[in-house]
């Protein structure tokens, strides 16, 4: 009787291996050894297969960075859990991004220049256009008011990690608690109230101040341009004689 078989795999097909569990270690590596370090050779010694077997679940190394992005896009959805009003919502997404990029400094760079066009990070999008939609906002001017909100946590993310080498990182108030309260008296009173603040206190603050200016913008709704008013004692609906 001939000895029993395993059942044969097809080509790149290895047990265990999904794409979620190549995501999860591509991250990690990312975050461990750095970016230049994420190649499909060392991601597939991290897995323990050969490299062609993650070209199964990602056809190209590209494909591979898209993913990334879009996890951390849908890592910061689902964290964040959104509840309540328009306001809060955005707020809520907005925070959590930041929360995500700034755990994975190493990645900010993929996130910075790629852009999130997977299917997780486009439901997430999909999502919050969709509440500002419901909210009263245009379809367009909420588009705008979801990039104007993530180019802003973008850039606070790589001043805050010194992703952008020619930013200095940290808090700018504490490079001028130096100064001198004689010659700059309002500048070092400002600087020394600032101390002892939470690390997002800045991001916040900017955050909250787009959203009240959304608002603003939602309480007084774009004119649309239409005829001039007519002329004292003539009637809008019946054209003059």
């Amino acid at each position: 009787m001939s000895p029993s078989r395993r059942p044969s795999r097809g080509r790149g097909q290895h047990a265990g291996l999904d794409a979620p569990t190549i995501l999860r270690t591509a991250i990690d590596l990312a975050d461990r050894d750095g970016l230049a370090a994420l190649s499909m050779r060392r991601l597939g010694a991290e897995l323990d297969v050969e490299a062609m077997a993650i070209y199964h679940h990602f056809p190209s190394k590209d494909a591979l960075l898209d993913a990334i992005v879009g996890e951390l896009v849908a890592q910061a959805a689902v964290s964040g859990q959104p509840t309540g009003d328009w306001q809060s919502q955005l707020r809520c997404y907005a925070l959590s991004f930041f929360e995500r990029l700034t755990e994975h400094p190493n990645l900010l760079p993929l996130v910075l220049t790629r852009p999130a066009m997977t299917g997780g990070s486009l439901q997430v999008m999909e999502s919050l256009v969709g509440v500002l939609c419901d909210a009263g906002f245009a379809p367009e001017r909420s588009l705008d008011i979801v990039y104007a909100l993530a180019r802003l946590v973008l850039i606070h993310a790589a001043l805050d990690t010194g992703t952008d080498q020619s930013l200095a990182a940290g808090d700018p108030a504490g490079q001028l608690a130096g100064v001198s309260p004689d010659e700059f008296p309002v500048l070092a009173e400002a600087a020394h109230a600032s101390l002892g603040r939470p690390a997002t206190y800045r991001l916040e603050f900017a955050v909250d101040a787009l959203i009240i200016g959304f608002a603003q913008g939602l309480r007084s709704p774009r004119k649309r341009p239409g005829r001039a008013a007519p002329p004292a004692g003539t009637s809008a609906a019946s054209p003059r004689a």
